[in-house]
């Protein structure tokens, strides 16, 4: 009896040992869109998006009327993500559910930050707004005011 106790007693310890040494490898990083809530050991396999919204205010709407600017196209990385009418305006940063807003959620790969290029330009093809615009993976998103005294 007390051998069938050792044995059971050793099998019992040699399985917690076991359990407690072993390591779930995953994406440990909670603003990663590949996040593993089991991992416990980082395996580089983190992948990131991020999302801004772009909006002017009422002085910029202002301007692009006085200028014919009846609608505006908006491109990240010349690609065409959404448009607004120039008297469209926000009074304040604007929510990134709200509705009427032009978003877009770009692909970050294995980098937390990255930088992409972004251009305003209304239906005469005049470009009012143009730079660089840094997307980060923060489980949000970013606003991106245009002023009008930033206008190009």
């Amino acid at each position: 009896m007390k051998r069938i106790s050792l044995v059971i007693s050793v099998l019992l310890i040699g399985l917690m040992a076991f359990t407690t040494g072993c390591k779930t490898e995953g994406c440990t990083d909670s603003d990663s869109i590949t996040y593993d809530v089991d991992a416990d050991e980082d395996d580089g396999t983190c992948q990131y998006e991020g999302t801004v919204v772009f909006w002017y205010g009422k002085t910029a709407s202002e301007g692009l009327i006085a200028a014919d600017a009846l609608s505006l196209k908006f491109y990240v990385n010349d690609e065409l993500i959404g448009s607004y009418a120039g008297d469209v305006y926000f009074g304040e940063d604007p929510a990134c559910d709200a509705a009427s807003i032009v978003k877009v959620t770009k692909d970050l790969g294995g980098d937390k930050t990255k930088s992409f290029k972004y251009k305003v330009i209304d239906n005469d093809d005049v470009t009012w707004w143009e730079g660089n615009v840094e997307f980060n993976a923060t489980n949000s998103c970013t606003a991106l005011e245009l002023l009008w005294n930033n206008k190009k």
